[in-house]
C-alpha cells in the first residue's frame, strides 16, 4: 500500500497534548497502525503524555530537538530515531531554529 504524505491536508494542532505552540501533522490511520508525518515550528513542543496502549517510534527527517522520555533528555538530530515503549512517558521539543520534520509510527494494540 503506498501512502502519499504530500497529497494529504496538513492538519493543525496548536498545544498538542498540552505542548507549546503548533504541531502540524499529515496522518494515516486504520484499526492496526497510525502512521504520521510531522512538523513542529521553532520552540514547539508536544505535551507530555503517556503511551498506556501502544508505543511509538519517532524517526527525525530534518532539524533538531529534544525528547523526554522517562525524565531522561535525549538530543534530537537529523537521521536519530526515538522509541517510547508502552507504558511510557514522553515529550517532544523543536530546539531548533528551522521546522522539525519527524515520521512517527504508533502500533495500535
Amino acid at each position: 500500500m503506498r501512502i502519499d504524505f504530500a497529497q494529504m491536508e496538513e492538519t493543525l494542532m496548536p498545544n498538542f497534548y498540552a505542548g507549546q505552540g503548533l504541531t502540524a501533522a499529515r496522518s494515516f490511520t486504520d484499526t492496526k497502525i497510525r502512521i504520521l508525518y510531522g512538523r513542529l515550528q521553532p520552540g514547539a513542543s508536544i505535551g507530555l503524555h503517556t503511551h498506556e496502549t501502544s508505543s511509538e517510534v519517532i524517526y527525525i527527517l530534518q532539524g533538531c530537538g529534544q525528547a523526554i522520555c522517562m525524565d531522561e533528555v535525549e538530543d534530537l538530530t537529523a537521521g536519530v530515531c526515538h522509541y517510547c515503549a508502552q507504558g511510557q512517558a514522553h515529550s517532544l521539543i523543536n530546539t531548533g531554529t528551522e521546522d522539525l520534520l519527524f515520521f512517527a509510527v504508533v502500533p495500535q494494540q
